[in-house]
């Protein structure tokens, strides 16, 4: 029998550990944290539950529109809509404990040994988690990453805080400072915004989201400048410090700005030093990640790794399938590299911002020859009905066949509608057979079928 150890027991850790277990291997998970790892206690399951509630928040409040009128609250104030942050952040940490125990039970199902601590290669074949050892025929460093600090901007989990922090704060923060405009910046300035908080995005770019779609970027922060962020662009942060019960953000260029509290988002550092890594063989990037092939290798041959400590593509769904595709290849089963161009992802803002395949800057360097359309989500008849003004669906496809290379949706429930073209992409699929695909009338999906069209009816393949 195979002995297989995995070093972290996230998203690639556990989803590898299934496939091991299922092929017939005998698995060790070793976990500091515990199962589900940092992405199911501390990060994204966290805080897209905080955003499921600022969504919720957001869609009543901009419900007037619809015809609603909202009374009855404190004192009789007409309108008294308002957040309870601890019993929101009670609901936020017990949702993230009963899926790692969620996570425990299936690893248990399937005979998954898990060992609670820190683990390190002591040698190329064991792995040391405190006295004892675990021998090993193939190991997978899955140990994630940690929140970037910025000297001279520590966090002190009060007033200055990583994303980690957020909830054991006991009220809304009154005025918020959010440094850094990726992603997990974008998600939660808005989330905060949405929840009542006054926000200020300090963007150290143009603009907000600059690795993304730059329409679907524009239309995000067109709804955060409407709904009253403070949006800096180009100002790069260069200290921040606590003054009493305010923070204070010095940028580069020597202004000031005031907050009651400052959410630091800057990125992130893999969790690859001191664990033995380097005295095995295993070769890092000069930023610490572990440089991984197609297959989830590693420089040594029985060694592999899988999600954010690769740095490739920090999704939770990219580390599963890196650790999954481990597993298929060190037990010899047929698998297929990963593709990154399959790969949907999605901005839980509102709206969200989901994607797939090719992007506009490919297309605008001239990397890639696709034809494009960019269909407003306001002329889609449901959109309409649920009052939702912002938003398109893009498709990009081949000129002279009319397969689909790719899209974006900025939509609510983005995430959720990007699949249909995740298919077409994955499946090499056709504007003509998205064209002629039904879609329910009336629908949000329905964008994407009408996109299709536009795209058939214009071009001639």
């Amino acid at each position: 029998m195979t002995r297989i150890v995995i070093i972290g027991g996230g998203p690639g850790g556990y989803e590898a550990a299934l496939v091991a277990a299922q092929l017939g291997a005998d698995v060790t998970v070793v976990e500091r944290d515990g199962p589900g790892g940092a992405c199911v206690l501390t990060d994204c399951v966290p805080s897209k539950t905080l955003i499921a509630t600022s969504t919720r928040m957001a869609v009543m409040s901009e419900s007037a529109g619809l015809g609603l009128r909202f009374s009855g609250g404190p004192d009789g104030i007409v309108g008294g809509l308002e957040v309870d942050l601890p019993t929101v952040n009670q609901r936020v940490k017990d949702l993230a404990r009963a899926q790692s125990f969620d996570v425990a039970e299936r690893l248990a199902y399937e005979e998954v040994k898990i060992v609670r601590g820190e683990a390190r290669l002591v040698e190329p074949h064991v792995v040391a988690v405190g006295d004892r050892r675990i021998r090993a025929d193939t190991i997978l460093i899955a140990t994630g990453a940690t929140p970037r600090v910025l000297p001279g901007s520590e966090p002190d989990g009060e007033r200055i805080l990583n994303w980690r922090q957020l909830y054991d704060l006991p009220e809304l923060p009154e005025e918020l400072i959010v440094v850094g405009s990726g992603v997990t910046g974008a998600e939660l300035a808005g989330a905060y915004l949405s929840l009542g908080s006054r926000v200020t995005l300090v963007s150290s770019r143009d603009r907000i989201l600059p690795t993304e779609d730059a329409d679907a970027a524009a239309v995000l922060q067109e709804v955060f400048l409407r709904r009253g962020m403070n949006v800096m662009s180009r100002s790069r942060a260069a200290a921040v410090e606590r003054s009493g019960d305010s923070v204070i953000v010095t940028l580069e260029d020597g202004r000031k700005v005031e907050g009651s509290h400052c959410l630091m988002t800057v990125g992130v550092e893999p969790n690859t030093r001191g664990i033995g890594l380097e005295k095995a063989g295993v070769k890092l990037s000069p930023r610490g990640f572990v440089e991984v092939d197609k297959v989830s290798r590693t420089s040594v041959p029985h060694i592999y790794a899988a999600g954010d400590c690769t740095g490739v593509l920090m999704l939770a769904s990219v580390a599963g399938m890196q650790g999954r595709i481990a597993m298929w290849h060190a037990l010899g089963e047929a698998v297929q590299p990963l593709k990154l161009g399959w790969v949907a992802s999605n901005i839980f803002t509102d709206p969200e911002v989901a994607s797939v395949g090719v992007t506009q800057k490919m297309v605008d360097l001239g990397e890639v020859n696709a034809r494009t359309v960019m269909l407003p989500l306001f002329s889609n008849a449901r959109a309409k009905m649920q009052g939702f003004e912002d938003g398109f669906v893009k498709l990009f496809c081949r000129p002279s066949t009319g397969i689909v290379l790719g899209g974006v949706i900025v939509a609510p429930r983005a995430s959720e509608l990007i699949l249909g073209v995740s298919i077409a992409v994955q499946q090499h699929l056709t504007v003509d057979q998205l064209a002629q695909t039904f879609a329910v009338y009336p629908s949000l999906s329905g964008s994407i079928t009408e996109a299709s069209r536009r795209l058939m009816s214009e071009h001639a393949f």
